[in-house]
């Protein structure tokens, strides 16, 4: 039941987030909003305030704000044609379309900030494991030590020692240790190692041949600095998330990676359970996914519509009719593929428990 319940409070908030940002903009840009809608289909239940009807549909894997004249060949009375969606300039139509993603992303820069307020958790930088026969067992790091330097540079969390390591590019390091109450100094040069990278691309990194000690901290961060690391966060997952897609399209990430709303409920109990700020990280990935993958120029995504309006703005006349909607079309085709590759990934994987 805490998968259930996780995953709709998660989608359902990132749903409302990504159609609040076209809603506010409609309506500061002088558009009329006939349904605001959370879910796909027949309405399940709804309430009419003013113009607009708010509305819970029932497929939530989505949610739509329906402007008027929103469709290119919609009939109007010519008493609301000032309130029209085509009608508005390109540009206010770009603003209006792009608003919705780059809610999703504003809202989790805003979780991990939330995050970095509250709380992460840190390993220090104890030792809790030398392995025999590597750099720093052959200079005499022993288990139980504790870094305190690099090169010079003060370290306190293992994050920040094994960047060290991995910027090294294999040049000698020197580190102080604390062991102790007696500063060690040692002259350690990293061997290199052969591994895969988060794409299961093989690369080579330097190492010493040391495990962090299970020593946890909780770091909080006050507000001016939580905003700048939450936007860090933020900037970094957006573009993991680009080179993830592309990575996808090159077949370096196997298609059977793609989840759907299986793996969505399952990934969010887990981290339900874990936690208050799992689920918030949680949160902020799928926002961000949301988000990007609602930007890429894919006709009947966000972004396929920004590529028509864009188009119209540089070229001063609208993509045509019959272009539009073959490139619907196969947008259409696209998505319900993509739909249809998750739902089987996850069947094989948590139904025949073959992933």
């Amino acid at each position: 039941m805490i998968y259930i319940i996780s995953a709709a409070v998660a989608l359902g908030l990132l749903i409302f987030v990504h159609e609040l940002g076209h809603f506010i903009f409609a309506k500061l840009f002088g558009v009329g909003v006939e349904k605001f809608s959370l879910g796909f289909g027949p309405k399940v239940v709804g309430r009419q305030f003013g113009e607009t009807e708010y509305l819970i549909s029932a497929f939530p894997l989505g949610g739509y704000v329906k402007m008027v004249g929103e469709s290119p060949d919609a009939e109007l009375a010519e008493e609301d044609r000032h309130r029209s969606f085509m009608d508005k300039h390109p540009l206010k139509r770009i603003v209006i379309v792009a608003a919705g993603p780059v809610f999703n992303l504003l809202f989790a820069a805003l979780l991990f900030i939330a995050i970095y307020m509250i709380g992460v958790p840190a390993a220090t930088t104890k030792i809790g494991e030398v392995v025999a026969g590597k750099p720093a067992a052959a200079a005499g790091v022993t288990s139980g030590d504790r870094v305190v330097s690099v090169n010079g540079k003060t370290v306190n969390r293992w994050d920040e020692f094994s960047a060290m390591i991995a910027d090294s590019n294999g040049a000698p390091l020197d580190i102080r240790i604390k062991r102790g109450e007696e500063i060690l100094s040692f002259r350690i040069t990293p061997e290199t190692r052969e591994g895969k990278n988060l794409f299961g691309e093989k690369i080579s990194y330097p190492v010493i041949g040391v495990v962090a000690a299970a020593e946890m901290v909780t770091d909080r961060y006050p507000p001016a600095e939580a905003v700048v690391r939450g936007g860090q966060q933020c900037w970094k997952v957006i573009k993991l998330t680009f080179v993830s897609i592309l990575k996808m399209i090159e077949r370096v990430v196997p298609l059977d990676t793609v989840g759907g709303p299986i793996m969505i409920a399952k990934m969010a109990g887990e981290q339900a359970s874990a936690g208050g700020i799992s689920f918030l990280a949680f949160m902020a990935l799928l926002s961000i996914n949301l988000g990007v993958l609602n930007l890429l120029p894919v006709p009947i995504l966000d972004g396929g519509h920004l590529f028509f309006y864009s188009w119209e703005l540089i070229f001063r006349k609208p993509v045509s009719m019959r272009t539009r909607e073959m490139a619907q079309q196969i947008g259409l085709v696209l998505l319900i593929s993509l739909m249809v590759l998750a739902f089987y990934n996850d069947i094989v994987r948590y139904v025949f428990k073959q992933g």
